[in-house]
């Protein structure tokens, strides 16, 4: 019989224990300090290694607790759910669900549990909100949608607990801003909750244990009556031990190729690696890669290996096959990116491949997890850089697994434009006294030090859209009623604010369709989405990479691509990149270390070993916190070259700002290209006789930073991101949709306005911030230069150096942007003068800066 209480902290009951001991288990120590935190209603931050029972760990107390009640009470009214598990990604709740139903069920437990998320069909939404499941599975934006109805006071009002899965990749993005200002709404409706974070790497966890707890005294609804109560914080709970990674660099028998990401070169080893092991995900970091790896091993598969592809763009149906043939063991591999970093737990795949360097120590640790998620035994991985920099890359980052190093950026303040779409929410649900809901939203960690003037401007641009705007009704959007309180202006104004929630802003996608056999005008099965940038630049007939498949554009109507299938054709038009990481700042630190430290070199290749000896004579070895400056001419023009080792992001906005000194020098930059690890400039005139120290100065930042951002595109690009989460430019209606083109025209104009008539407006403030804290990665410059403050090393040299060679192979590379990000900071990298774009002699370039 099921015990209505527990007779002692931390003991299971019988029911629980008698499943452990069936199964050859006993309650670890750290599942035991959250089933006592979780019954005692404490919040925590369960830090344990990949395989060591987070999941169970966090669902326990809500299981015992939800069966010692309905046992004692089976006659309760609860009109809401019990638990909320909140999920980065909608594959990962799947996943969850599937494990947690599987002790459910073999206990008998009486407790109910689903999942909701944006692939959850809208009539099982309806009847969720009738009759909730006691465990409900979903994600930030399904949670605004629920807090955003009028019931949502009743709906929630029995909430115990909330369980935050991979709660690292969700702060420090919007959508993680999202759900902070969420949990404060939902700790009003439900003043006793409970909130558990689980994660396996963290470096800070300080930041998550404040993001689970109230800053201040936290705010009551009653009425609008404001109460508050002492705030308490989360407690730490660590699981010890877990085996270590075994991490190996592979030492490619072929050619290193200098620059390039498609380690084209390593394909047959890793499709090797793949027929030894019994189950392998090859991860890659964008959708390009994973396109073109998966049609590389399906050409080197003479075994008829069952090998799948993943990857966002792809239909849901087609990933969800994927994800079970995968848990039955039915594959031997599969290609994915970003959507299986996370927590899926497939105990059979035991190797992990990724394909070009990791850029994070933490991101690897994340996929490596994936591999014997179990914690007792040791997780294989296999790097494969592409290019003979990202080796570096991949050794340092080896050394850091190896040392149990994880990074991580610092987190930002909320953002503005979600603290805009959240008051529009709050709005919809009920009316609001701004006072208390100022409380609210303050005592989120992220938002905690915002200005009550700051939050009346966001009030006030949901209101009427702001001072240049409010003349125009479509922008008022919320009222003051007769009481003083907010309230949504309209029924369709809330209508509208739902179907548009959300902080993810994708390029505008175009629904991906194999013809129908009954005419290839005919739209048939749906195989994925695609952005509608690169389709704009397709004519019928072309032919490109997707779903793993070549297929043939044959035309569009409406929302539809309609493609047929050409295989064995060559695809004519390059696959779209996707998302690409940026190089984290702990790593490009161990790589400026390992290029200067000598006696690292002996584990590189020979080839790389050669490579650095061979710089070592011809220029400079920068040390650590030295900027190595190269100059020197090449076919007919004059090159600049740097090696901040800092991220593409930061090397772009450095590459913009010293080509517009350049210019006031008259040296006649006709452009630059950054990489990861390194920035190019060329120019019509010499650029031995610049003052270094004075090109590099931090007072870049200043003017010269303003100026630019003034006439460049990327801030209108940056502002439409923030228009649209914000609500002040809403994508879909009933009925239709608004083409990416329209967006993009609506959101100029308005730009244009607000600069000239409302320059301190609060969305553009909003754009500000993200374009430095992303597209520009200003801090990060920012200490990129404090940190080379006098020690600039210029090497005025009479040819290329050998470092200099993987930057200078990027210059013209054939490739299609990715992201409207990437297409704007391709666009500011030739706005010094187009025509001096050229192509360099790959051959010739090597061999001169190899010959000493």
């Amino acid at each position: 019989m099921v015990r209505t209480r527990l007779e002692k902290p931390g003991l299971l009951p019988p029911i629980f224990d008698e499943w452990f001991k069936g199964r050859g288990w006993s309650l670890r120590p750290h599942q035991q300090a959250c089933l006592e935190a979780g019954l005692a209603g404490r919040s925590y931050l369960l830090m344990a290694p990949t395989g060591g029972g987070k999941t169970l760990a966090g669902f326990l107390p809500s299981l015992v607790e939800l069966t010692a009640k309905k046992y004692a009470d089976a006659t309760s009214d609860i009109t809401g759910p019990h638990t909320l598990y909140i999920s980065p990604l909608k594959a990962l709740a799947v996943d969850i669900a599937r494990n947690v139903e599987t002790p459910v069920a073999e206990m008998g437990l009486p407790v109910t549990l689903e999942t909701r998320t944006g692939d959850t069909p809208q009539a099982r939404r309806q009847r969720q909100k009738i009759n909730p499941p006691d465990i409900l599975l979903t994600t930030p934006e399904q949670i605004a949608l629920l807090l955003a109805n009028q019931d949502a006071g009743d709906y929630f009002k029995d909430l115990k607990c909330i369980i935050i899965d991979e709660i690292h990749a969700l702060v420090g993005n919007k959508r993680g801003h999202l759900l902070a200002l969420g949990l404060a709404r939902l700790r009003c409706h439900a003043p006793d909750l409970r909130v558990a974070g689980l994660s396996a790497t963290a470096p800070d966890p300080q930041a998550l244990i404040d993001y689970l707890t109230p800053q201040k005294g936290q705010v009551r609804l009653k009425g609008q009556a404001r109460q508050k109560r002492p705030a308490k914080q989360a407690d730490l709970i660590r699981a010890a031990g877990g085996a270590g990674a075994f991490v190996n660099v592979l030492n490619s028998q072929e050619r290193i190729p200098w620059s390039g990401h498609s380690a084209r070169h390593a394909w047959a080893e890793v499709y090797d690696a793949i027929g030894k092991a019994h189950m392998t995900l090859v991860f890659v970091n964008t959708r390009a890669q994973a396109e073109m790896t998966f049609q590389a091993l399906w050409r080197l598969n003479d075994d008829n290996l069952p090998i799948a592809l993943h990857h966002g763009s792809l239909d849901v149906a087609r990933r969800r096959k994927v994800e079970a043939a995968m848990t039955r063991g039915d594959l031997k591999a599969v290609v994915c990116t970003a959507t299986l970093d996370l927590g899926i737990d497939w105990g059979d795949v035991d190797l992990v491949i990724q394909i070009g360097a990791p850029k994070g120590a933490s991101r690897l640790t994340q996929r490596i997890g994936r591999s014997n998620h179990r914690m007792n035994e040791p997780s294989k991985a296999l790097l494969v850089p592409s290019n003979r920099l990202e080796i570096l890359e991949c050794f340092a980052a080896q050394a850091a697994i190896e040392e149990g190093e994880l990074d991580g950026e610092p987190l930002r303040t909320g953002a503005l434009d979600v603290l805009c779409q959240h008051i529009m929410g709050m709005a919809c649900a009920a009316p609001f006294d701004a006072d208390a809901l100022y409380d609210e939203v303050t005592s989120t960690s992220l938002y905690k030090d915002l200005s009550r003037a700051v939050f009346d401007q966001a009030l006030r641009f949901v209101a009427c859209g702001g001072d240049a705007l409010e003349r125009y009704d479509r922008f008022k959007r919320i009222i003051k009623n007769k009481d003083g309180l907010y309230q949504v202006r309209s029924a369709a104004h809330a209508q509208q604010y739902r179907m548009n929630i959300g902080t993810i802003v994708e390029a505008a996608s175009l629904n991906v369709r194999l013809a129908s056999k009954r005419g290839p005008k005919r739209p048939g099965r749906v195989l994925g989405t695609i952005e509608e940038w690169l389709i704009e630049h397709m004519a019928p007939g072309d032919t490109f990479l997707f779903a793993g498949e070549v297929l043939r554009l044959e035309g569009v109507q409406g929302m539809d691509v309609l493609v047929t299938k050409a295989a064995g054709e060559e695809p004519r038009i390059p696959s779209w990149a996707g998302g690409k990481f940026p190089l984290s700042t702990y790593l490009a630190g161990r790589v400026r270390d390992m290029i200067y430290k000598e006696q690292s070199w002996g584990k590189l290749p020979a080839p790389v070993r050669e490579w650095l000896r061979t710089q070592k004579k011809a220029s400079i070895i920068p040390a650590p916190d030295q900027l190595l400056v190269e100059t020197f001419p090449n076919a007919g023009r004059f090159f600049l070259v740097c090696y901040p080792f800092d991220g593409q992001l930061a090397h772009q906005t450095l590459g913009t700002l010293i080509t517009r000194r350049l210019e006031r020098l008259g040296k006649q930059p006709f452009g630059f290209v950054a990489g990861e690890y390194a920035l190019s400039v060329w120019a019509r005139q010499p650029m031995d006789d610049v003052d270094m120290a004075a090109l590099f100065d931090e007072d870049m930042l200043g003017d010269d930073l303003e100026d630019w951002l003034n006439q460049s595109i990327l801030m209108k690009r940056t502002f439409r991101n923030c228009a649209v989460i914000a609500g002040l430019i809403e994508r879909r209606y009933p009925g239709q949709e608004k083409t990416g083109r329209q967006v993009t025209f609506s959101a100029d104009l308005i730009y244009d306005v607000l600069r000239e008539h409302d320059p301190d407006h609060i969305l553009l403030k909003a754009a500000w911030d993200d374009a430095a804290g992303g597209f520009l990665d200003i801090k990060r410059l920012s200490n990129l230069l404090a940190r080379v403050k006098g020690g600039l090393n210029h090497a005025a040299l009479d040819r290329v150096s050998p470092l200099a060679v993987p930057v200078m192979l990027e210059i013209n590379r054939e490739a299609v942007a990715g992201s409207a990000q990437e297409d704007m900071l391709k666009e500011a990298a030739q706005a010094p003068g187009r025509d001096g774009l050229f192509t360099l002699d790959g051959e010739a370039l090597i061999k001169e800066a190899m010959e000493i």
